[in-house]
């Protein structure tokens, strides 16, 4: 059985690799490393660097697993398979969160399509929504039967460097756009407390399309303020945060959070708010998680003028060693062999 990936945002560059360091592109990247073979659909036909392009029109349905992280267009991939064959095999991959999908017409295609077809999502909670979704949206007949799976998506703990300690330190707006969803007001808000207190240095690197934003521009024209564009390859993004001290989380929703685990990892201390989301990847306990936008800066403060020590509080809640924690609990390996086992499972591939 083969398999092909879709994710009509994928962009393969003139080299022939997935290119961009936003969590799709790093998913398709995984996905191709995790099934040897795979191709990708895309708009033509090509040979890149490793894999094979197709267009979904040439695909054989009839022994292709499709693995669409397009799940809400699911329905129209399965008619333009059914085309050409008797069943398609098409199995829906939620690495986001649901909320992003609030008109009930886009509600009811996703209810649809995940009673349909399995359903691998990227953290318990994705899974749990997307069963309520289910539930909600669709025909007890059809909800009863739904095949849904998860497990957290990890990091590849590879890549992890040693620390960098700054002589200021250096606070990370810790995500690559300037959405609603993220609230960079209140990280704006916070930051520019915090730097008439004491020394730190700001750092933002952003998705090119949300460089121009207002909220940018706000953050850069101070002078301890860096905001520029994304690293140029992993190799940077994982120096730039071996040398983060802190950063300060506030999104309202996330459907797993995987540059907050990574930046964790690294070592940086991380500043939540108390969100259902903060609380699925932390242990019981954690001691920086704020309530109000006062709360954050005076953690955010602790953070970046009591570093070991904030550490220390961490590692205890944590059994002794957070760093440890994190790699138990998300680690890439046990993402590649769930969704692996799922595909075998669900399609025998």
């Amino acid at each position: 059985m083969k398999i092909a990936i879709r994710y009509a945002a994928a962009y393969v560059d003139p080299e022939g690799h997935v290119a961009g360091h936003d969590a799709g592109a790093t998913l398709v990247r995984r996905l191709l490393r995790v099934f040897p073979g795979a191709v990708l659909i895309g708009p033509a036909t090509r040979h890149c660097a490793g894999f094979d392009m197709i267009p979904l029109e040439f695909i054989d349905g009839a022994d292709t697993v499709i693995i669409t992280m397009d799940v809400i267009d699911s329905l129209s991939i399965w008619q333009t398979l059914k085309a050409n064959c008797d069943e398609p095999k098409l199995m829906n991959f939620v690495w986001w969160n649901t909320s992003q999908y609030n008109h009930p017409v886009q509600r009811a295609a996703l209810a649809l399509s995940c009673a349909l077809f399995p359903t691998f999502a990227n953290s318990e909670r994705t899974a749990s929504e997307v069963r309520e979704i289910v539930s909600s949206g669709t025909i007890p007949t059809l909800a009863d039967n739904a095949q849904i799976a998860w497990v957290n998506l990890g990091i590849r703990l590879e890549h992890v460097r040693p620390r960098h300690e700054q002589p200021v330190p250096v606070v990370l707006y810790p995500a690559i756009y300037l959405s609603e969803r993220k609230q960079p007001q209140l990280f704006l808000d916070v930051v520019e407390k915090l730097a008439k207190r004491t020394p730190i240095q700001v750092e933002a690197r952003l998705q090119e399309s949300h460089l121009i934003s207002e909220a940018a521009m706000r953050l850069g024209r101070h002078r301890w303020a860096w905001v520029g564009p994304l690293t140029a390859t992993r190799e940077d993004y994982w120096e730039a945060l071996a040398r983060t001290t802190a950063f300060l989380a506030t999104a309202t929703e996330e459907s797993y959070g995987l540059e907050y685990i990574e930046a964790l990892v690294a070592g940086a201390v991380g500043v939540f708010p108390d969100r259902a989301w903060v609380r699925a990847i932390l242990p019981a306990g954690y001691p920086f998680i704020y309530r109000t936008p006062a709360e954050a800066e005076e953690m955010l403060y602790r953070a970046v003028t009591a570093t070991d020590l904030c550490r220390t509080e961490i590692d205890k809640v944590a059994g002794g060693d957070f760093a440890q924690w994190l790699r138990a609990r998300h680690d890439d390996d046990e993402f590649e062999k769930a969704i692996a086992h799922r595909v075998a499972e669900w399609f025998g591939a």
